[in-house]
């Protein structure tokens, strides 16, 4: 503990005595969220558009729904600079030491906040800045107190982590259908499995800062159990959307194999002898399995209508 105590002021003091950088600024927002998130809006705008896109809204859709992403970044940052003080790989980040004043970090939030949502409403339509709203808020106020009080956490976050696709779909159609919420469905079913592994690889860090994380709370065992009941409902999910938008076989194909080879992975993790090294293997298929989503509805979009 005194270690720890330690490192904290260590951290500290080196934030204060430095001034941040536009380094610092531009991690803040955490691009890699930005960008994963992003590439999911734009494939539901592709598919929404039947792929021949009308590449003004698209490329302001992706703007809008960056802006929104990064400013939720910002304020999470902002919100847990306390409990990134207590973690090893976090202890660093520019807020959370000082380089990033909480004013500045405040001030920049809202500010991409507003500016994500004015691009929306004017350049897509008021649904699509609604909804930009609606993931900001689970993500800001709710997922993010959330994190600290209940192993719960994860199930809210993945509502957030749901909505960058419904933007690109209500951007080009302006409606909530069906294929709509199926969309929102295959995101929040591909969710806790990815981030469950990851906190199974943070185990020990979560643990030092005191945040209930499933692995923490009940352990490996039942971490694998929920993963793969998630996973086991996520694949039949997305192959519904073979019969409610235009993909066409090579997306069912695709993500039939895709789903089955995520199922086999998440149950030889009942009987992995090496946890940590099954997570961090289940953790970078979850990444591949969402590019190639997105990835087969652009090509099967391609296929299905050209």
């Amino acid at each position: 503990m005194d270690q720890q105590v330690t490192m904290q002021q260590e951290a500290l003091d080196a934030g204060t005595n430095e001034r941040a950088t536009w380094r610092d600024y531009v991690q803040v927002t955490k691009p890699g969220i930005t960008i994963s998130n992003s590439m999911t809006t734009f494939a539901a705008l592709w598919l929404a558009s039947f792929g021949f896109p009308d590449w003004k809204l698209a490329i302001l859709t992706l703007v809008g729904t960056a802006l929104i992403i990064m400013s939720g970044c910002v304020l999470n940052n902002y919100y847990d600079r306390d409990l990134d003080l207590k973690m090893k790989r976090t202890m660093n980040r520019a807020i959370a030491n000082g380089r990033i004043s909480t004013r500045n970090a405040l001030l920049l939030g809202i500010g991409l906040l507003l500016a994500g949502l004015a691009v929306l409403a004017v350049y897509a339509n008021p649904l699509a800045a609604v909804w930009g709203l609606i993931g900001h808020i689970f993500y800001v106020l709710i997922y993010t107190p959330m994190k600290r009080v209940t192993t719960l956490n994860t199930v809210i976050g993945g509502v957030s982590g749901a909505v960058p696709p419904v933007i690109g779909w209500v951007a080009v159609t302006g409606t909530m259908d069906f294929a709509a919420w199926l969309l929102f469905l295959i995101l929040f079913l591909w969710q806790p499995p990815h981030f469950l592994a990851l906190a199974m690889m943070k185990t020990e860090e979560y643990r030092a800062g005191n945040l209930p994380m499933l692995p923490v709370v009940k352990g490996f065992a039942e971490t694998k159990r929920q993963m793969f009941l998630w996973a086991a409902v996520l694949f039949p999910a997305s192959l519904l959307l073979f019969l409610h938008a235009n993909v066409g076989y090579f997306y069912l194909i695709v993500m039939a194999i895709m789903g089955l080879v995520y199922i086999v992975l998440l149950y030889k993790g009942f009987s992995a002898k090496d946890d940590m090294a099954w997570a961090k293997k289940l953790f970078g298929y979850s990444i591949l399995y969402l590019t190639a989503f997105c990835a087969v509805i652009v090509i099967s979009t391609m296929l299905y209508n050209y």
